[in-house]
């Protein structure tokens, strides 16, 4: 019996989240997508001649209680449900200040640190003690390409894939992965998917819920 190939996902949460925050602007419906079980959503990707190994999942917490709230009742249900097969690896928010253009007024602005660089040392690092057989990786963040290339030539034998967050898009990714002979994929169409995957509201008898504001809305 053939072995099934080892895939691991690394998602980009900061690019993850808000592309579906963007799309949701456009289509409602995509509102359902905050409250996903992730391993469930990229399980649906996975071939009949693959396994998938685990999902590393690249955040930092919010400066914000509310947004950090959120995002740990989030992260907190898809590790109680999915047990070692999800992975959370953290960077962390700053304040930045930066001058309006237009006014000259000072504005606050949250910055994620460290988040691309773990990415890019966690696929190698993985490759380099084969830890998997496929990459594939979730972001439109083109400081990403660099790891990529290096994994595309020391690496030849692992398989790489890139799937576009919903709402984002990276014409140098795109364009790269084409020279690559692999197409990239995009999420925003596989809304389903998504809705597929949704986590129920109460997990553990409650002890983690849906937050109020991604609860489901019918929408006509």
């Amino acid at each position: 019996m053939e072995t099934k190939k080892r895939v691991r996902f690394y998602i980009d949460g900061f690019n993850f989240y808000y592309g579906i925050k963007r799309s949701v602007n456009a289509d409602p419906r995509w509102g359902n997508a905050y409250w996903i079980n992730v391993v469930d959503l990229c399980n649906s990707f996975i071939g009949p001649d693959e396994i998938l190994d685990r999902v590393i999942y690249f955040t930092a917490s919010p400066l914000d209680s509310g947004q950090s709230s959120r995002q740990s009742a989030f992260l907190n249900a898809n590790k109680v449900l999915n047990n070692e097969k999800f992975e959370i690896v953290r960077g962390k928010y700053l304040a930045k200040q930066i001058t309006c253009p237009y006014c000259g007024a000072s504005i606050s602005r949250q910055e994620e640190k460290k988040t691309d660089v773990n990415i890019s040392v966690r696929m190698i690092d993985d490759c380099m003690k084969n830890q998997t057989e496929k990459v594939i990786l979730i972001s439109a963040d083109t400081d990403l390409i660099p790891p990529l290339e290096l994994i595309k030539t020391s690496f030849p034998n692992i398989k790489l894939k890139v799937m576009f967050p919903p709402s984002n898009f990276s014409h140098e990714i795109s364009s790269t992965m084409l020279a690559w002979k692999s197409k990239v994929t995009l999420l925003e169409k596989n809304l389903v998917r998504f809705e597929q995957a949704m986590m129920p509201d109460a997990i553990e008898g409650g002890k983690y819920s849906i937050p109020p504001e991604w609860k489901r809305k019918q929408v006509l």
